[in-house]
């Protein structure tokens, strides 16, 4: 607090009394004429940048914030594994005394390919034995096929597992928006704490001040009553004041060690390991310049577009559209077709003539036709409407969800706003209610003025110096909640 805050305690002394303890009042003068709560030489300012830089890097919640990308990498991942090449092999054989009934290999490899909802299909199929089925019997070197299964109905331009796919990509934007959404939670939760910290020390700074000069005071006036100038009740009423100040430094300094503590929980340090804020360490002076309308205006045009509620609503917009169009295309007919050309293997223990061998041609082939219709449609429809309503329901909450925005960033306005006229106000209140405590002083000092009504400006000094502080704490905190209901991170952080 600046030492003119209380200004200069001076005692009324006049003839040989004074005379005799003249040297005791000039050292008090002396003291008093300085501020009185110095800071600490050894103390080390620890700025907000600073604070906000540590929790960013080291918080466990950010760190725990950026690991939804990767979970949403994975979810690509797992939804590419639909695409991975498959291969299968399938053996059926039986003997039966003497004789072998059948033996039944086949074994193939499917390649979907990506673009479209096609596979690929590249397969080796023996049939032999006595009482194997004609329509699958193969010549004893087996059957080599080559192919391609497209989906010529519902599946055609989109399938469950391409949808999969594309909500996955999505869901990456939805990660993102749920990360930015954490870390602003914390930031916010952040400044709260350190700007709560900040009213602490600095409510520790001016009651303090206050204990001690009450304390000089009290000195003072007994020094005065042993040597017979004031009455002794006037010590009473001295001392009376230096324990109610010091009841208050003592509940001042469980607050801001409560608030170190509350501020300790956001620092960590880079082996994961909490850390504790040593008490060398102080806040910042809080700065309260007025924010413009136009970063105000450009807070308010940004949260309407890439709030991280508006993402994340928009990614699952976008994940339910397409849920949509495979629920649209899934009401068509379910058509398959496959196509085969086949070709006999070679008997290596014969020539190996490629004319009669691998020869692919069109006479040699397999075709297949599946169709499916359901008669009725009824679960088709059902969860077609079940995933429009959905969409509905998206669309409605991000109207609302964008007016809330509006709304919130403009109450944190409103609220800055309203606490820059206070503060105004609360600074000339302090600075009439400095003059008034000096006006008393001098009249105390020439005898028109007791000790009672200088304590009592001074405590209302003191009282309106707090109450300054925290208009202040809660202009930061107004700071920090426009920035958090914009959904952004304050660049000054």
């Amino acid at each position: 607090m600046k030492k003119s805050l209380v200004g200069t305690f001076l005692l009324r002394a006049t003839g040989a009394p004074f005379r005799a303890v003249g040297r005791t009042f000039l050292v008090l003068v002396s003291l008093c004429s300085t501020p009185i709560f110095a800071q600490r030489a050894d103390t080390v300012v620890f700025t907000a940048a600073e604070f906000f830089g540590a929790v960013v890097q080291f918080h466990p919640i950010v760190r725990q914030a950026a690991l939804f990308s990767d979970e949403a990498r994975t979810e690509i991942m797992q939804a590419r594994g639909a695409f991975d090449p498959k291969i299968s092999s399938y053996l059926d054989r039986k003997e039966f005394g003497s004789d072998l009934y059948y033996n039944r290999w086949q074994s193939g490899l499917s390649v979907p390919i990506m673009p479209a909802g096609i596979d690929l299909k590249i397969g080796y199929d023996r049939a032999v034995g006595e009482r194997v089925n004609p329509e699958v019997k193969t010549p004893p070197t087996g059957l080599v096929l080559v192919g391609v299964n497209v989906p010529v109905g519902q599946a055609l331009l989109i399938d469950a597992r391409r949808t999969a796919l594309r909500q996955a990509r999505l869901g990456l934007n939805l990660a993102e928006a749920e990360r930015r959404k954490q870390v602003n939670k914390t930031l916010y939760d952040a400044a709260k704490a350190y700007w709560e910290w900040y009213l602490a020390y600095r409510s520790y700074q001016l009651v303090n001040e206050g204990f001690q000069l009450a304390d000089f005071r009290f000195a003072a006036t007994r020094q005065r009553a042993l040597i017979g100038e004031v009455a002794t009740i006037d010590t009473t009423e001295a001392l009376i004041t230096v324990q109610d100040r010091q009841v208050q430094r003592q509940q001042a300094e469980v607050d801001l060690q409560n608030a170190r503590l509350r501020l300790s929980v956001f620092l960590w340090a880079a082996n994961d390991q909490p850390v504790d804020l040593p008490a060398t360490v102080v806040p910042q002076s809080a700065v309260s310049e007025p924010m413009s309308d136009e970063v105000v205006q450009n807070l308010l045009s940004q949260a309407t577009q890439r709030h991280p509620e508006l993402l994340k609503l928009d990614a699952k917009t976008s994940q339910n559209q397409l849920e949509e169009r495979l629920r649209r295309a899934l009401i068509q007919p379910q058509i398959n077709l496959s196509a085969s050309l086949l070709s006999q293997t070679p008997n290596l223990a014969q020539g190996y003539d490629w004319n009669s061998y691998y020869a692919f041609g069109l006479a040699n082939h397999k075709i297949g036709l599946d169709i499916v219709m359901p008669l009725f449609l009824r679960k088709e429809r059902g969860k077609l409407r079940q995933v429009q309503v959905k969409g509905q329901q998206l669309l409605l909450e991000r109207q609302q969800t964008v007016r809330d925005i509006q709304n919130d960033v403009l109450a944190a306005r409103n609220e800055m706003l309203t606490l820059n006229q206070q503060l105004q106000v609360q600074q000339r209140a302090v600075v009439n209610q400095r003059r008034l405590v000096q006006a008393e002083q001098q009249r105390f000092i020439l005898g028109e003025s007791s000790l009672f009504l200088v304590n009592s400006r001074e405590s209302k000094l003191i009282e309106l110096g707090v109450k300054l502080e925290e208009l202040r704490t809660k202009y930061q905190k107004a700071i920090a909640a426009l920035w958090y209901a914009a959904g952004e991170e304050n660049p000054s952080l």
